[in-house]
């Protein structure tokens, strides 16, 4: 191509980047973040394939949960802040309320109770907290003043704690730790003084011991114990943990091949299709895989953080970078368990691993930053 061809092409280019920010705006997508969690996505039903015994079906299922998540996003994507700011009272409200009536009305399932029926359809109500409880506390906080002052510090931390003492209960660890990091990672971007910083470090090892001793089940105990030492009992508590590092361990820098795993294709490896998804990518596609998939994942996140940085007011710039630290944890936490660093409290990967409701409440929180993200072209088309 000569010089006066590319300086031809130039303001061709330039109307193509603005038909799609005009699209953009006229959707209230992300492109750029929609096109990085369909690749995520992607490349989970590949895993998730292999994961779940070849399964046609179950990829026709979690495709299916993919479109209704996709669809979810859309809808939160049209929803202004500022909207979603007066609804925070009755989201939240609501999302207690059927906390409650999980204890009361739940349907139960391998030892829990944590979903509610409705004309055939089962959800967890729990999952309506991750988004439900960063909404209010960011809609709270962010009619004030900043840094936050002792008594919304505390009426936050109430508000906070409430969800994850309720979701304990049914019991789902994992899920009220989720919970109460979305709300507590919005005190900590209000600008949270680090003298009250220092005092909750110091009163959470004080509590460790209680909460040990008074406040676990017994199986929540052995998991703990099972992280320092999973040989102990390699045949019950240990053994997921260790055949999950071991078909890690076997995957090498490049892996056996797609569907070439023997501790997933052998059943070796259980809950391979939900929260030790990642051992059956590491055993396939080996360190060169699991890295991809990091690194999309750290991608998802600076453009969550960098939304979070432009957005029009101090809600949306909390209520952002509460769910992209949010999918942070998810992340962190999955992995962490997975390779043996944390103990095994049933949090899936996100996108990736097998499941309705959570990649549904997922895909709505991202639509959710994407009208934060349209925000301020929203509002210079009014002005």
């Amino acid at each position: 191509m000569s010089h006066q061809d590319f300086l031809r092409r130039l303001p061709e280019a330039g109307q193509g980047l603005r038909r799609r920010d005009r699209l953009q705006q006229r959707l209230h997508l992300d492109f750029t973040l929609l096109l990085l969690l369909l690749a995520v996505a992607a490349y989970g039903l590949v895993v998730l394939y292999s994961a779940n015994g070849q399964s046609v079906s179950g990829i026709q299922r979690q495709g299916a949960y993919f479109l209704v998540a996709l669809v979810a996003m859309f809808v939160t994507a049209q929803v202004p802040p500022h909207l979603l700011r007066r609804l925070a009272p009755w989201m939240y409200g609501g999302g207690v309320l059927l906390l409650v009536l999980v204890l009361v009305l739940g349907i139960g399932a391998m030892g829990a109770q944590r979903w509610l029926g409705i004309g055939g359809f089962r959800f967890q109500p729990s999952e309506v907290m991750k988004l439900a409880t960063p909404i209010m506390v960011s809609s709270y906080l962010g009619q004030r003043l900043l840094p936050p002052r002792l008594k919304h510090v505390l009426l936050t931390l109430i508000l906070v704690a409430v969800p994850p003492l309720l979701i304990v209960q049914q019991p789902d660890l994992g899920t009220s730790l989720l919970v109460a990091s979305s709300g507590l990672v919005v005190l900590f971007f209000a600008g949270l003084s680090w003298r009250y910083i220092v005092t909750a470090f110091v009163a959470v090892l004080a509590s460790i011991w209680p909460l040990w001793r008074f406040g676990m089940h017994e199986y929540q105990r052995q998991r703990v114990l099972t992280l320092f030492n999973p040989e102990q009992d390699s045949l019950g508590a240990g053994w997921n943990i260790i055949q999950s590092k071991t078909a890690i361990g076997s995957g090498g820098y490049s892996g056996k091949g797609w569907l070439q795993g023997t501790q997933s294709q052998l059943d070796f490896l259980p809950e391979g299709h939900t929260d030790f998804i990642i051992a059956v990518l590491g055993e396939e596609f080996g360190l060169m895989g699991v890295l991809l998939l990091l690194g999309l994942y750290v991608l998802i996140i600076a453009r969550g953080l960098l939304i979070a940085l432009r957005a029009q007011d101090s809600f949306s710039r909390l209520l952002a970078a509460s769910i992209t630290f949010t999918f942070f944890v998810y992340m962190f936490v999955n992995v962490g368990m997975v390779s043996g660093l944390l103990p095994v409290v049933g949090v899936p990967l996100p996108l990736v691993s097998q499941g309705g409701t959570a990649i549904v409440t997922l895909m709505a929180g991202f639509g959710i930053l994407m009208s934060i993200a349209t925000e301020r072209r929203r509002v210079t088309r009014q002005e």
